[in-house]
């Protein structure tokens, strides 16, 4: 009633392996971590999801058909 009226979020695109890198970008000092694709030909990250734990970095593995060997971190 006396709120911002939420913006809907917008559509993850599709993991393109020829064009993007799978990596988690991760905060020095919160020790924060989003992971997402980091697309190579402009280096722009687009984030996937939050990681808060071993269970969610398993999820994001499985949903979007990574190894975590390749899985690149960003600092």
């Amino acid at each position: 009633m006396f709120g911002k009226k939420k913006k809907p979020h917008a559509k993850q695109q599709p993991y393109n392996p020829q064009k993007q890198t799978p990596a988690i970008r991760a905060s020095i000092c919160t020790g924060e971590q989003v992971a997402g694709f980091l697309d190579t030909g402009t280096g722009k990250f687009e984030e996937a999801m939050c990681i808060r734990g071993e269970k969610d970095l398993e999820e994001f593995c499985a949903q979007y058909a990574v190894k975590r060997e390749d899985i690149k971190k960003i600092w």
